[in-house]
């Protein structure tokens, strides 16, 4: 039977009051259960921590002696009991060690996606599929309107670029995928990535994910015209707004995010539309219920063919 109280939503976040912990919480709990490491879904603070390997590695980099009191690591496909609930970390494709959580709880089984991604990724652990009775899916993008393009074709624009590009990206995740694409897909550029993403670069590649080649940025380096690809993360990409002599360039799934009318780089590391059916179609869920963004997209779609819960 589906519980339709297994989780709830309060001033910390997502609640499971059957094994009494939270999913991805906005302020620190006593149990978190952590799907990956970016710092809009991994707080610092909480007391006992569950994620992977390389999420509790990230958070331990970022907050260092706050990231938690306790880290409970527990690799994919490996259950684990918090009070009354089993839990099972299954890849969710977002970035290195993301996770959906599988909750099954007398008989039923609740799968919280968080974050995920269906396209290639060599940088992190491809997206696997586990049948549920209840999808809990982030809809950041569930909007018919938005198809995500080929990030290689994407990624090929760059190509005939041939000044310098100054590359607007997050730091995690997304400048991994970045160093990879353009190592493969534009492998005349020469990638040259900012100090502060270093750290996490050598986390990727301390743990058999290494993004491609690249060298630290030095100062003299872009004074030359030579293909160099910087890649910068939002902070450093928004204090060079005046920057001549590159072309400015912001990697994401954004529109807003885009800064040149002419020069668009559409690299989504969330699902669209087409990717949100998808995984409705290969989970086979009875109900889906609906976070991060606009679910009467999907009600609609689905009318009474699946019960659609709309959470925030």
């Amino acid at each position: 039977m589906i519980l339709d109280d297994f989780v709830l939503i309060d001033d910390k976040g997502l609640y499971c009051k059957y094994g009494d912990f939270y999913l991805d919480p906005k302020l620190p709990a006593k149990n978190a259960v952590i799907t990956h490491a970016h710092a809009d879904h991994a707080i610092s603070g909480n007391t006992d921590v569950y994620c992977t390997r390389a999420t509790a590695t990230v958070m331990q980099l970022r907050y260092e002696r706050t990231a938690a009191k306790v880290f409970h690591i527990v690799p994919f496909n490996q259950p684990f009991t918090i009070g009354r609930v089993q839990i099972t970390f299954i890849p969710a494709g977002h970035m290195l060690g993301s996770a959906q959580i599988l909750m099954e709880y007398e008989g039923t089984r609740y799968l919280y996606t968080g974050d995920y991604k269906l396209q290639p990724d060599a940088t992190c652990e491809p997206i696997e599929w586990v049948k549920t009775d209840v999808l809990i899916t982030e809809s950041t993008f569930a909007d018919p309107a938005v198809i995500h393009p080929d990030p290689v074709e994407e990624i090929k624009k760059i190509v005939d670029i041939k000044i310098n590009i100054l590359l607007g990206a997050y730091g995690l995740g997304k400048s991994q995928r970045l160093i990879n694409l353009i190592t493969e897909h534009a492998p005349r550029k020469k990638i040259l990535v900012h100090h502060k993403i270093m750290p996490i670069n050598a986390i990727y590649e301390n743990m058999g994910y290494r993004p491609g080649k690249y060298q630290v940025y030095g100062r003299k380096l872009m004074k030359v015209q030579d293909e160099f690809v910087y890649i910068v993360p939002p902070f450093t990409f928004d204090s060079y707004i005046r920057a001549t002599g590159v072309k400015r360039l912001f990697a994401s799934g954004w529109k807003n995010l885009q800064v040149n009318s002419q020069d668009t780089l559409f690299i989504s590391d969330h699902v669209d539309w087409k990717d949100i059916l998808e995984t409705i179609a290969r989970t086979q869920p009875k109900q889906v219920w609906t976070l991060h963004g606009d679910g009467r997209h999907l009600k609609n779609y689905f009318k009474d063919e699946i019960f659609v819960k709309i959470l925030n």
